[in-house]
């Protein structure tokens, strides 16, 4: 990935409108991996007052979603499984790493892992996109 469109990934991060509501961050991207983090807020919570699946999820579609289109091509979800281990607490960093661990020329699958600082895993999750092939839309600014 060249440095042009590694900037453009962080700048559309920031500029997008669901990684704000969540405030998540693009730490790292090459390709075929990403790195996102997003600290955890009251607002976050359950019925039962812990943090929200979907809130969850949100990080990992976030890591997934960039992960899978840092080959500069567009790459959309068919499937994710995901299994939580551990519920977060409030006030914690997460970070989720998304690893792309199969690619053809159609299709790619993710490995995606949640983590609550260095050791406690929150969640895993394996994930598909198809492999669209088209650039882009801000590949062109690149």
């Amino acid at each position: 990935m060249d440095e042009k469109t590694r900037k453009h990934f962080y700048e559309k991060v920031k500029e997008e409108p669901f990684a704000k509501a969540f405030d998540i961050q693009l730490a790292d991207i090459s390709e075929g991996f990403s790195r996102v983090q997003m600290t955890v807020t009251k607002a976050m919570g359950n019925l039962f007052g812990m943090t929200h699946g979907g809130a969850i999820f949100a990080l990992i579609d976030e890591a997934f979603e960039t992960a899978s289109n840092s080959h500069g091509t567009l790459a959309v979800a068919l499937n994710m499984n995901v299994s939580f281990m551990n519920p977060p607490h409030v006030g914690s960093l997460l970070t989720a790493e998304a690893k792309e661990i199969n690619r053809t020329r159609k299709t790619a699958t993710y490995d995606i892992r949640v983590f609550e600082g260095e050791e406690t895993l929150i969640a895993a999750c394996q994930a598909l996109v198809y492999r669209k092939g088209s650039p882009l839309p801000f590949a062109k600014e690149a």
